[in-house]
């Protein structure tokens, strides 16, 4: 019976791969088969980049130090009130999940962001149909202990430069409930204008508004450095880039 295709007169421990001392030679790594792995942002203070699964661990540390007051929420689904025992395995669940449905169609890339080599919080851009809407949205969250020094700002403006200058994007839209006057004002400062807002339910029977934002190339607020990019080459079939 013929194994993984072989058949005979094929040379043992040989295949389109080549012999398995050259395999050993040349170490798999996994950035050469998942391509957004190669992808890194670097800022004056920050590098980020795609979590892996080692950054996850990080990740979870972040949150379960706390990611906003106990009695604040600025997120739709509350999810950070979860008992510990469920608010892990949904985190890891969500975060694998975009993952495995990144398409050029559909994508949201997951940047963990590290400060000296420390993570320090989260920031998101997802997009649909990116080839013809280049628009892309915005999301994010730093540590408690993180919050206040200017990251926030910072990570912000290094994922609009990405999105502007490396993915030729027109258009980055985001949100911010009315009571969360932090986020409004690092939007205020970057450039963002009001795009209408949303009456939600937050939490079960609580009404609040959301603030929509919109940021283009032309009321973008640049800060004084260059972002750094590297990897971008690598993904952008994944992205949805190869199109006109």
């Amino acid at each position: 019976m013929a194994l993984c295709g072989m058949v005979k007169g094929d040379e043992p421990g040989r295949n389109e791969m080549g012999s398995f001392a050259e395999v050993q030679e040349q170490p798999m790594v996994l950035a050469d088969y998942w391509p957004l792995f190669q992808l890194r942002l670097t800022t004056p203070r920050l590098t980020m980049a795609p979590l892996t699964d080692p950054d996850m661990v990080d990740l979870l540390a972040v949150i379960l130090g706390g990611i906003h007051p106990p009695d604040q929420m600025p997120f739709v689904a509350p999810w950070t009130q979860a008992p510990r025992a469920e608010l892990i395995p949904n985190t890891l669940q969500f975060l694998w999940k975009q993952r495995v449905e990144l398409a050029p169609q559909k994508w949201t890339i997951l940047f963990g962001v590290r400060h000296e080599g420390r993570m320090v919080g989260l920031q998101e851009v997802s997009a649909s149909s990116f080839a013809v809407r280049r628009t892309v949205e915005t999301g994010s969250y730093l540590g408690i202990p993180f919050q206040g020094r200017g990251f926030g700002t910072e990570m912000r403006a290094a994922v609009a430069q990405f999105a502007f200058d490396h993915l030729l994007a027109e258009r980055a839209e985001s949100a911010a409930f009315l009571d969360n006057p932090t986020s409004q004002r690092v939007s205020a400062k970057l450039g963002y204008l009001p795009n209408g807002q949303q009456l939600l339910e937050r939490r079960e029977g609580e009404r609040v508004l959301s603030q929509e934002l919109v940021l283009t190339p032309v009321t973008f607020v640049r800060p004084a450095w260059e972002l750094q990019v590297e990897g971008l080459a690598a993904c952008r079939a994944e992205l949805g880039l190869n199109q006109p």
